[in-house]
């Protein structure tokens, strides 16, 4: 990577590293949770509960997915995790996000569920029971697993700016890009990666490429791309896919 490219990946991670971008976002809604939790009027559980669900609806349009967010947890009378443990799920084959139907979120919250009753968080979790025992999805060792790596970088990275910093049992330096089709063509246009797969290998690398520039926290990288999009006028990657 030449020095005038990584001063500008530079730049742009922490111009963009800021809160004033991501007020119209998912990382929104576990937000709301992590700032009742400050003040005694949630927990972990709740915040954790909102990012695994905002998480999974984080693909098409950031206005759409903030929208339809808001109808769930709207559903779950901004109580996830009282929500969660009660049982009782919207369970219809209409939409709720997409292709995401009210009945792929009762599958999610009953799986939370039965988690719950055995263990008081899911940060422990690895990226394979997260696809399997949360989000009901069959192993695939090559996904690049862009819902889990976006919820890991909001819950475990902490400078206290746009991510939370929650799970302070993991470390900032293993979190892997969240990668979808735009993050991937940024990348590649920055000489990032020069693969054509779109999976957990390609997503190592662009992250392995950001560890150059920032070795304690490569996902800070998230935000370089981000800044990209918006200096090159492309569709910004974050909430994106």
């Amino acid at each position: 990577m030449n020095q005038s490219i990584r001063e500008t990946l530079t730049g742009w991670a922490h111009e963009y590293n800021d809160p004033k971008y991501f007020e119209e976002d998912p990382i929104a809604f576990p937000r709301i949770f992590a700032e009742r939790l400050a003040k005694g009027e949630a927990s972990l559980q709740d915040v954790e509960i909102a990012a695994v669900l905002s998480s999974h609806l984080a693909w098409g349009r950031r206005a759409m997915i903030v929208r339809d967010c808001g109808k769930m947890f709207d559903e779950m009378e901004w109580k996830p995790y009282g929500y969660v443990m009660a049982g009782d799920y919207r369970n219809e084959d209409k939409s709720l996000h997409r292709t995401i139907k009210w009945s792929d979120f009762a599958g999610i919250c009953s799986r939370l569920r039965d988690i719950y009753l055995t263990q008081e968080s899911i940060e422990g979790l690895s990226d394979s029971e997260f696809r399997t025992r949360i989000f009901g999805q069959k192993e695939d060792p090559k996904a690049p697993n862009k819902k889990i790596c976006m919820m890991r970088r909001w819950m475990v990275r902490d400078d206290g700016k746009v991510d939370l910093g929650l799970w302070r049992n993991s470390d900032k330096r293993k979190l892997i890009l969240p990668l979808d089709v735009h993050v991937y063509t940024q990348a590649s246009g920055l000489g990032l990666t020069s693969r054509r797969q779109k999976d957990i290998i390609t997503a190592m690398e662009i992250t392995e490429s950001f560890r150059e520039i920032f070795p304690d926290d490569p996902c800070l990288g998230d935000f370089a791309l981000f800044g990209y999009g918006i200096n090159n006028k492309r569709k910004i990657c974050q909430g994106c896919i």
